[in-house]
């Protein structure tokens, strides 16, 4: 895409403002889940362009939701905390979509509203236990816009509520359950020389906090 924005306005002496549509990514938390459109200001020069381009990865390398820019936080190894582990099980109540849910603590807070900025703690684990994420670990809760697609489908879902699923309130603590395709779908995260630290097809195990509106 780079090269194609390069090769066409390389020549321009002044800036202008081009339409860019973005290739489909693999979701954070935790990112996306669907085909985004954007603009960006195109630079009176490549070396620009590419700047710019390179803050808004950063930018979204906060969303988790758990995409591509959380991949290098996948491959790190975690440290043990406590917030992961002094909460008991609960009943899963599994919604007509397939996403299980149980809250463990019921908020007193309001309902998040879709589009709104919020925060959320969360630790993400494979089925057989292994935590592949934690926000606790990084000691700094996600920040993203709820059901817009910033985050994989069973996040938003399960935050916001849905078809058997009540909505989270602030201060609420859930654990949810995704089915792949709520998930990372048969791509899986993380994949580097040929195993992946979310393996294609794979059941998330999610304890999510929602800790505030941002």
């Amino acid at each position: 895409m780079m090269s194609s924005v390069a090769a066409a306005y390389s020549s321009l002496g002044t800036c202008t403002w081009l339409p860019v549509h973005s290739q489909k990514r693999t979701p954070p938390p935790l990112a996306f889940s669907s085909t985004h459109h954007r603009t960006i200001a195109t630079s009176c020069s490549y070396k620009q362009h590419l700047e710019s381009e390179s803050i808004h990865l950063l930018k979204r390398r906060e969303a988790i939701g758990i995409g591509l820019g959380l991949l290098h936080s996948f491959l790190q190894p975690l440290p043990s905390s406590a917030a992961e582990s002094d909460s008991p099980p609960c009943e899963l109540t599994v919604a007509p979509s397939g996403l299980a849910f149980c809250d463990k603590l019921v908020g007193t807070g309001p309902q998040a509203v879709k589009g709104q900025l919020i925060k959320a703690h969360y630790v993400g684990k494979l089925e057989n236990g292994k935590v592949f994420d934690s926000s606790y670990s990084r000691g700094k809760p996600l920040t993203f816009r709820v059901g817009v697609g910033e985050v994989i489908k069973g996040w938003d879902e399960g935050i916001l509520g849905g078809d058997g699923i009540p909505p989270m309130l602030q201060g609420g603590k859930r654990t949810l359950k995704l089915p792949p395709q709520l998930g990372y779908g048969s791509r899986g995260a993380g994949c580097r020389g040929g195993s992946c630290v979310i393996p294609p097809d794979s059941v998330l195990l999610f304890d999510v906090e929602f800790v505030s509106k941002a």
